[in-house]
């Protein structure tokens, strides 16, 4: 198990701490929710967590079949709704891998991201947007 925690800081604030590293993240309540907007919300943790993870499982295929993937992107949109509660209802994902990446190796590489743990542990009224391109990095 790996333990985190969490600090109210006041002002709709936290500071969030990594047990095994010790690493600090500071969050904020969004403008549109009574925040300052000075950091990122928990919410948008959640759409950066999917991002880092769909590259991180993609990196880890990556490695297992010697492909480079060093440079590789995730731009991520978040959309929230308030009806019947505020929740993240759509997670817009667009990944950017070089365009060195075999041809033969793209789908299943693709696939390997769609499989990453926050993808899986999302509830399912969440929709979840990925889109892959190969570009020049």
């Amino acid at each position: 198990m790996v333990e985190m925690s969490a600090e109210y800081k006041g002002q709709l604030s936290c500071t969030l701490r990594h047990g095994p590293s010790g690493c600090e993240i500071v969050t904020d309540a969004p403008k549109d929710n009574q925040g300052l907007g000075r950091s990122f919300s928990p919410t948008d943790l959640l759409g950066a967590a999917l991002g880092s993870c769909i590259l991180t499982i993609m990196g880890i295929y990556a490695q297992r079949h010697s492909i480079d993937i060093t440079g590789a992107k995730a731009h991520i949109g978040k959309e929230t709704i308030a009806d019947p509660m505020r929740r993240v209802s759509q997670l817009n994902v667009k990944i950017t891998l070089p365009a060195t990446v075999p041809v033969e190796q793209r789908d299943a590489i693709e696939r390997a991201g769609r499989t990453c743990p926050v993808s899986q542990s999302l509830h399912p009224n969440t929709l979840q947007v990925v889109t892959v391109e190969y570009a020049q990095l």
